[in-house]
């Protein structure tokens, strides 16, 4: 099976902490130079730190608010400029808990903007380098909402099946060129944003945030929560020359739980 990543370039978006980290971690394992985009510099440094090197890998990092997409992409541009980008990995931070009938248009506006207006934009801008080397991999950390939205999480199941729509499009207009856009979707993943979910779920139903960690877990056919990592591996397989085929799939990630086929 072909997985090196050798040569190739990952633009990795989210890549400080959790699956954004991870994902850049396992790409630079297989071989890819990538270059982080995140909006804190002090750990985005950390980050690069921890990237393996060990095949002669160029790594590099890039400050970007992803709540101002024109400014993301201006970030990416004197990459673009310098060489290819192969790989690029959209990942950001998914809006805050709440029922949706308590939302406001502007929780529904930002999403929008972090979401579908970045990558959008971020695609546009790496697609003439794909098609040029006649090999690119879109790749969308989003939710396994897009099968059945979560409880609790209005805006961001409204926000994620937007991308996941977005993606299909994109997939179905950019396969003739060697391009696939593929989506990830963790189910509970052992990170912050879990942290913070159980958080907010224990304090509105007056819970201990141990109960409802546990409640959460038992409703895991795998019985534990995931691992960045392991979610990091799949999008790694997607990236590789060996997913060549694969292309404008949602795959869960989630140990089973997702109520769907």
């Amino acid at each position: 099976m072909h997985l090196s990543l050798t040569g190739k370039t990952a633009l990795v978006c989210g890549s400080t902490q959790g699956i954004g980290l991870a994902t850049a971690q396992e790409l630079a394992l297989l071989g890819a130079n990538c270059i982080l985009l995140a909006r804190n510099e002090a750990a985005l440094q950390s980050a690069m730190a921890s990237l393996d090197a060990s095949q002669g890998q160029q790594h590099q990092y890039a400050l970007a608010d992803f709540s101002q997409p024109e400014a993301v992409v201006s970030a990416i541009q004197p990459f673009i400029s310098n060489g290819l980008i192969h790989i690029l990995v959209n990942n950001t931070g998914g809006p805050a808990a709440g029922a949706i009938v308590d939302a406001e248009a502007t929780a529904f506006e930002q999403a929008f903007r972090q979401h579908i207006l970045v990558n959008q934009l971020l695609t546009q801008a790496v697609l003439p380098g794909m098609k040029q080397e006649g090999f690119g991999r879109i790749i969308n950390i989003v939710s396994t909402s897009v099968k059945i939205p979560l409880p609790n999480l209005g805006v961001s199941n409204t926000i994620r099946a937007a991308v996941a729509g977005w993606a299909k499009t994109m997939a179905n207009e950019l396969g003739q060129f060697g391009i696939t856009v593929n989506n990830v979707l963790p189910g509970f993943t052992d990170t912050a944003r879990l942290q913070s979910l159980i958080a907010h779920t224990a304090k509105m139903q007056g819970r201990s945030e141990a109960e409802v960690r546990k409640g959460m877990q038992d409703s895991v056919p795998a019985q534990r929560f995931g691992e960045a990592s392991e979610i990091a591996a799949v999008a790694a397989f997607l990236a590789s020359p060996a997913a060549a085929y694969v292309n404008g799939t949602s795959i869960p990630v989630d140990g089973g739980r997702t109520g769907s086929i």
